[in-house]
């Protein structure tokens, strides 16, 4: 588990907490431990969620920080005693977070230099998360399929993904 140390000033008081990556991401998604939440995690709960990513920096060396709130997810929930195999997860991008999506060689040439999202993108799908690109967005921003990173999947648009997962049960996560 790679940890991140954050010295906290409070009150005058020293406090040092760390951030976590893992066990299920190990180079993403970096999570607080929480202890004695007033509402505790339900570990037998299997936990579906549907996150809806449109936006990114427009600075593109950064990693765009939307789509690592889902290795948070699954960070977050299996550092607190949820399986793997109850973390459902799915990423929906479109509009501004389409280049997000895109491989190295297709992001050299628009941008001159690798995609900062590449690796956690292969990380996430590794882990079960189904990513999937809005077809309209793939076409208005002419990044077709043979520019997107192995894996991505097209849908119809992001709004028929979002309505089909949801009436599966998932839970909306807008980012």
């Amino acid at each position: 588990m790679k940890t991140v140390w954050v010295i906290l000033f409070l009150g005058g008081m020293l406090f040092g907490q760390e951030k976590n990556t893992g066990p299920i991401i190990e180079n993403y998604g970096a999570v607080w431990h929480v202890p004695d939440a007033h509402i505790p995690v339900d570990t037998t709960l299997v936990y579906k969620a549907i996150f809806d990513v449109m936006e990114s920096p427009d600075d593109p060396p950064q990693l765009n920080r939307r789509i690592e709130t889902v290795a948070r997810y699954l960070n977050m929930h299996a550092q607190n005693g949820v399986p793997k195999e109850h973390l459902k997860a799915v990423l929906v991008v479109h509009n501004k977070a389409s280049k997000d999506l895109i491989t190295d060689r297709a992001y050299q040439s628009r941008f001159n230099r690798d995609n900062p999202n590449s690796q956690l993108l292969v990380e996430l799908m590794d882990s079960g998360v189904e990513i999937v690109f809005c077809g309209q967005s793939s076409l208005s921003r002419e990044f077709p399929r043979e520019a997107l990173v192995d894996g991505v999947k097209i849908a119809l648009s992001a709004m028929t993904v979002l309505i089909d997962y949801q009436n599966k049960g998932y839970c909306l996560i807008k980012f």
